[in-house]
């Protein structure tokens, strides 16, 4: 919250008519995003756009040696790009029984989003969800029998991906009452999340690396304020006018030029469904743990 009124004042200061309101919300606790919701809606009375941008990547692990090998192969560039088959990670359960990277990532997300639908549809005002997935989203690394990813060392990853499925299902099953979805990935940046993988030396010792990949790929956008560019892109354009099977992607030219490269998602519609399916029926037990009452689905 210390960080938040500091942003707000910042903002205030650029803009002092500005109405900001603040509400806190820990996405990876189920409690809290109810919570949240109840005091949402006690503001506002409709909402045109929803950013979910909340992720973790709990306990990250580099291979040095895949890094060293992948660098001398044909498939630098994607590995440079992705991080494919560099990163593992450790998840952990939350007090609500769940993995804590899928929690966080996504379904906290889906809970928002159900507990806010008297909010977000209406055919008069569409509203626009625009979720932060990944470059790291990869279909391999999801399994739907497994869906939390409670087996595997790829949690981030596969919680990505999920994003990109809850996406394209909740436009299927909303489009229709006024609410759109869309994703965005705002390539490699570098934030906090970034320098959890590895110590901030190293990353300055990677830099010139990396300005000189943007010669092959441009999601190296690096900063935070050029990996925002899809999600300010978005927010100019008609959610109805958008391809809700596209991820729109942040790019960084090698001469510093932010533009949005817009990609086809590698994405199974009938996959989507029923993990939409699978996020309803976990919703119903979560909050029946709860003792809340269960929403329409």
């Amino acid at each position: 919250m210390e960080k938040t009124n500091a942003t707000r004042k910042k903002l205030l200061s650029y803009f002092p008519h500005a109405d900001i309101s603040i509400v806190q919300v820990d996405v990876g606790n189920v409690e809290s995003v109810l919570n949240a919701a109840k005091e949402i809606k006690k503001r506002f009375q409709h909402i045109d756009y929803l950013y979910l941008n909340a992720g973790i990547m709990v306990n990250p692990r580099v291979s040095f040696s895949a890094f060293v090998r992948g660098l001398f192969s044909r498939r630098a560039v994607r590995m440079l790009t992705t991080a494919e088959g560099l990163m593992s990670q450790e998840d952990r359960v939350t007090p609500d029984g769940l993995q804590e990277v899928f929690e966080t990532n996504i379904f906290g997300h889906f809970i928002m989003i159900r507990q806010l639908e008297s909010l977000l549809c209406c055919l008069e005002k569409p509203s626009q969800l625009i979720w932060t997935s990944s470059i790291n989203a990869r279909r391999s690394n999801f399994s739907l029998d497994d869906y939390q990813h409670s087996q595997g060392k790829e949690a981030y990853s596969s919680s990505k991906y999920a994003t990109d499925l809850a996406s394209v299902a909740l436009n299927s099953h909303f489009n229709k009452q006024g609410m759109y979805s869309s994703v965005v990935c705002p390539g490699v940046v570098m934030t906090n999340m970034t320098y959890e993988i590895l110590p901030s030396f190293l990353w300055k010792l990677l830099l010139p690396i990396m300005w000189l990949v943007r010669l092959f790929t441009h999601t190296y956008t690096l900063s935070p304020f050029n990996g925002a560019e899809a999600q300010v892109w978005l927010f100019k354009h008609k959610p109805e006018m958008l391809d809700p099977l596209a991820k729109y992607h942040s790019c960084t030219s090698f001469f510093g030029k932010n533009f949005v490269d817009v990609r086809k998602m590698d994405i199974d519609e009938d996959l989507a469904e029923e993990f939409y399916k699978n996020l309803l029926e976990l919703e119903k037990e979560v909050l029946a743990r709860c003792g809340r009452p269960g929403l329409k689905q």
